[in-house]
């Protein structure tokens, strides 16, 4: 196992499109990912090229709405990845739910198995996060399944808490979701 500096974090580049699709693949095959995406494989893996080349402009370097940061392992493989989306305070949610606040939204979070519990989530969100202050946002949040017990762990690790919303699961509205947040530091 390495140790997290044995990895460069950079945001994603255009070109980086085929290992963006390669990641969301790989993470939608997760034991986990039903509770913690909100496609499926099925649904991805018939995109087009062109949803993924999409995908990796508007999230990669240059792009002031999100901010996609991956892991490069010393091998150049992929580690892990997180992207932060800007909600802009007056506009709606993905949810429709109103946005009080300048905010980064973090989602698409994903490590392969075999670098976890070295401390790289945390330097992901370390750098996801970072970038967020920089565009002025006040506190950046994410939603976690209620069941996901892994996942939140590994976020409580990286600073963030639970604020006490809850927000219906999108595929099951038995079942919530819990908004962690992280404050920008004064």
């Amino acid at each position: 196992m390495s140790s997290n500096h044995d990895y460069v974090i950079r945001a994603i580049r255009r070109d980086d499109w085929p290992l963006v699709k390669q990641l969301r693949l790989e993470a939608l095959r997760d034991p986990l990912a039903d509770l913690a995406f909100l496609e499926s494989y099925e649904e991805a893996a018939v995109k087009a090229d062109a949803f993924w080349q999409d995908r990796a402009e508007g999230s990669g370097e240059g792009s002031a709405a999100a901010r996609q940061f991956v892991a490069e392992a010393p091998d150049g493989s992929w580690a892990g990845s997180v992207t932060v989306l800007i909600e802009e305070a007056g506009t709606k949610d993905w949810a429709g739910t109103p946005v009080e606040r300048r905010q980064g939204h973090v989602v698409g979070v994903y490590v392969r198995p075999e670098h976890r519990g070295n401390g790289l989530i945390k330097a992901l969100f370390d750098a996801g996060v970072a970038w967020a202050w920089e565009r002025g946002a006040q506190r950046v949040r994410l939603l976690v399944h209620e069941k996901n017990t892994r996942a939140q762990g590994a976020y409580r690790k990286a600073g963030f808490a639970p604020s006490g919303v809850t927000v219906p699961f999108v595929k099951d509205e038995e079942q919530d979701e819990l908004e962690f947040v992280l404050g920008r530091p004064s």
